[in-house]
Parts: structure tokens; C-alpha cells; sequence
């Protein structure tokens, strides 16, 4: 395909999967020979990690809907408007920043908005102006939130596409969970673990619940907890309250995500919301560890239920329980479905077909711009 000029927006302030989708997305599509720029606040997460991906990112104050941010949006827009070929937001705010910036600019490029989450949408006609109108198309990060969003906001299913996330099938690969734990520096025990954001409705509170069972009946395992946010002091401290601090161990956020997620033998995620396809879920099943989840979002589409993992209803701490405790019990089991999972991700979930998805959007909106009709895409 032509050579491509994408900008990428995104207000969020937050690190978590969409961030690490955006900035993987855009290094796959630098070495597929494309141009790509991130516009984003300077004390944002995506901003900061943008180098460590090779992404050039310009520092915009685009957090907020108010008008000193719509003056930045609109500012940067007027004068650059012919140097891209396609702008993709992320987030609400820079969406409606976008959106509203370009109403006023002549010939300023298409927008492909991704939405990652499956949280329902308002039902208004100011938020199906932004889908319908504002954006040339829509990417849905799973098929039910197409169908949802669809449905929602009275969309045709040709104005959306459902294109997965991409895992580096090479990066995220099966490893011997002993020698993972060895050069962690963890304790050489069987261990279950969830790599997520600590937010609320990641379900962490759940899993502790639960493990307060398992870790009497299971005296041998240990629970592993990656990752960083709001809710680590409250958990932290729950664990204390529960006498759970021999058993349970937080590490942080990591930036070596491929060197812990071997270090386990079941991946759990129990969230109750605002999930797409979470890429944590992606990446355990590359590793070839089975997945404990629940059907919120899209995680159905990758947690193929009995096969690859197990489903159990959100907010259910004592199904949760017997469902990691079956999987805790049968070595076998846990072998059959982590084989699954990694023909599943090779088959499904590679980054290529991400990237391939992706231009294949990106083209399409290009040629059907009336400003643009191919524009620079064509062949620079």
C-alpha cells in the first residue's frame, strides 16, 4: 500500500491497554514506511513513553473540553491541515476537540475515531453527531462493541469496522514459568496472576475476595498483581486486613511486560466494565496461559469459554474462586487451554493483522475524502 501521513490524538492522561494499542499501532505503521505523529499533553503517560516507541510526538493541551484547549486543536489544525492525510482520536475530549476544530478549517484531513471501551454511549444527538458526522469512520476494538455501538447511535455497520489489537506474536511467547519466576526474582511456586490498570472496575477487589479462599486451599500458590493505579493503596491495604501478605505480591507497572507474564500459570482479569478486548488477555494467551475472565465487552471474542479459559459472571468472587481453583487443580487442563490460546492468538491476534486492518481503513477514508481523493497517499 501508498505511503500514509497519520496523526494520532489523545487527551487521556491515564496509562493503560488503549495507550499501549496507540503506540504500538504506530510503531508497526512507521516500519510499514508511513509517517506518524502523536499529538497529546506533555504530562500524559503516551506522551512520555512515545520516544521509547519511536513515535515523534508534538505536546498539545488538549485534556479538556473548554475552550482554551479547542484554540490549541484548532490552532494546530489551521496550520497543519495539508501536511496529513488522516487523523485518528481516541478519547471522548479529543475527539469533540477534533470534531469542532474542524469545522472551522478548511479542507482539514478525515477522522477515523477508534473507540476502545465497551461503556454505553449517550443517546443524544450531539454524541451521534460525533460518530456519525464528525468522524468518516469508526474502529471498534471487538465485533460486539460494533454491534453495540451500532445500535446505539443508529450507525449502518459500514461506517464501523472491528479491527482487534495486534500482539508481538514473537515478544509474548511460551516460556518455561520456573525459569520466567527465577529471573523475576519471585518465589519458585505456582502462580496465578492479573496484569491490568488498578482501577476499580479492573475487578481486583473480586480476585482478593476469592483468593482469601484459595489461599487456604491452595497454601502452595501465589498471586502476582502487575500493574499500578488509583485503587493500589486500598488494596494494598485489604490484603494486610486479610493476613494475605505472605501470598500476594504487587510489582508495579512494568515496562518488561513480555519477561513477567511467563512467570504465570493462569492469567486472570474479572472486570465488570469499559473493556474491549483487553490486550493483558491477548498477551497471556500468546504465552499459552489460560485466561479467567468474565464476558464484559469483547473478551468473549478472544476467551473462547472451556477452550482457551473460563468465563464467570462479573462481580462473582465465589465463581471466580471455583473457577481459578479448577484450573489451580489440573495441570493438564492448564496446558490444553494454553495451547489453545496460542493457536488462537496466532491465528487471530497477530500485529500484523492489526496494522493490515488499519490501512486498509485509513486508505479508504483517504479515497473517499472529497478534499483529498488519495492526496499525498497516492505515492509520496
Amino acid at each position: 500500500m501508498s505511503r500514509l501521513r497519520i496523526v494520532h490524538t489523545e487527551s487521556s492522561c491515564g496509562w493503560g491497554g488503549q495507550e499501549i494499542r496507540i503506540l504500538t499501532e504506530s510503531r508497526g505503521m512507521i516500519a510499514r514506511g508511513h509517517q506518524v505523529l502523536l499529538l497529546a499533553p506533555e504530562e500524559s503517560g503516551i506522551f512520555q513513553a512515545a520516544p521509547r516507541y519511536g513515535l515523534p510526538a508534538q505536546a498539545l493541551p488538549i485534556r479538556r473540553k473548554r475552550p482554551p484547549d479547542l484554540r490549541a486543536m484548532s490552532r494546530w489544525l489551521r496550520a497543519h491541515a495539508g501536511d496529513f492525510d488522516v487523523i485518528n482520536t481516541h478519547s471522548s475530549t479529543d475527539s469533540w476537540l477534533v470534531g469542532a476544530a474542524r469545522l472551522w478549517v478548511r479542507d482539514a484531513p478525515p477522522v477515523v475515531r477508534t473507540r476502545h471501551v465497551s461503556t454505553p454511549t449517550a443517546p443524544r444527538a450531539t454524541t451521534r453527531w460525533l460518530y456519525a458526522r464528525a468522524a468518516a469512520h469508526v474502529v471498534t476494538t471487538g465485533e460486539a462493541l460494533r454491534l453495540r455501538l451500532s445500535q446505539e447511535q443508529r450507525l449502518p455497520l459500514s461506517h464501523l469496522s472491528s479491527v482487534p489489537t495486534g500482539i508481538d506474536l514473537q515478544a509474548f511467547a511460551p516460556r518455561d514459568a520456573q525459569a520466567a519466576r527465577r529471573d523475576c526474582g519471585l518465589e519458585e511456586a505456582p502462580t496465578l496472576g492479573i496484569l491490568a490498570t488498578l482501577r476499580d472496575w479492573k475487578g481486583h477487589v473480586y480476585l482478593l475476595e476469592a483468593w482469601q479462599q484459595l489461599a487456604r486451599t491452595h497454601p502452595h500458590w501465589r498471586l502476582l498483581v502487575i500493574g499500578d493505579g488509583p485503587q493500589r493503596e486500598a488494596l494494598e491495604a485489604r490484603v494486610d486486613a486479610a493476613g494475605l501478605r505472605g501470598s500476594v505480591r504487587f510489582v508495579g507497572n512494568r515496562d518488561d511486560v513480555p519477561r513477567w507474564l511467563p512467570c504465570l500459570d493462569i492469567k486472570v482479569l474479572p472486570s465488570f466494565g469499559d473493556e474491549g478486548v483487553p490486550q493483558s488477555i491477548l498477551q497471556a494467551m500468546a504465552c499459552a496461559l489460560p485466561v479467567v475472565s468474565t464476558p464484559i465487552g469483547a473478551i468473549a471474542e478472544a476467551v473462547d469459554d472451556g477452550v482457551t479459559g473460563l468465563l464467570v459472571p462479573p462481580r462473582d468472587s465465589a465463581a471466580l474462586a471455583t473457577a481459578l481453583a479448577r484450573l489451580m487443580d489440573d495441570a493438564a487442563l492448564r496446558r490444553r487451554m494454553g495451547d489453545a490460546g496460542r493457536a488462537a492468538a496466532l491465528e487471530r491476534f497477530g500485529l500484523d493483522r492489526m496494522l493490515d486492518g488499519m490501512e486498509r481503513v485509513f486508505h479508504d477514508v483517504v479515497r473517499a475524502h472529497p478534499s483529498r481523493g488519495g492526496g499525498s497517499a497516492r505515492g509520496a
